[in-house]
């Protein structure tokens, strides 16, 4: 799973994605990958061994989509506290809705499944702007 993160991380810096500026949405959207991908990779591996991951940009979003050819759709759910998995749909829902984005999951035309996620992309600062200069505190005369 490391491996698609860096991948996308690399994806996003390329696209100029990777500044400050972004630095929460590309926090989400890493987080979202792997999710994702654990998820597929666990629930889906025996009937679907291999899983594809699509990052898209457009219309001032960003879209991560994982499919798989696995016929189960899953579900977020409230787990019990007490088992240590089945939260990672809840979570990736929880990120992307908290952003202002969305997350479904939608079935292929061979039977299997995308489960994607979207957020949305802050505006760049206009050209020429800076940012004012914070000061350490108040000063004693």
């Amino acid at each position: 799973m490391p491996q698609v993160r860096h991948a996308v991380r690399d994806l996003l810096r390329e696209q100029g994605l990777g500044g400050p500026d972004y630095q929460d949405v590309t926090d989400g959207l890493l987080l979202i990958v792997s999710e994702l991908v654990t998820n597929a990779v666990t629930h889906a591996a025996l009937l679907s061994p291999q899983v594809t991951t699509e990052v898209a940009i457009r219309d001032g979003q960003i879209r991560v989509a994982v499919e798989d050819g696995h016929p189960y759709r899953p579900k977020a759910v409230q787990s019990d506290h007490a088992q240590t998995g089945g939260r990672g749909l809840m979570l990736v829902k929880s990120i992307a809705l908290e952003a202002g984005g969305a997350c479904d999951v939608e079935r292929t035309g061979d039977g299997g499944k995308v489960i994607w996620a979207s957020l949305p992309l802050p505006l760049p600062p206009p050209a020429g702007h800076h940012e004012p200069a914070t000061s350490p505190g108040p000063r004693s005369p």
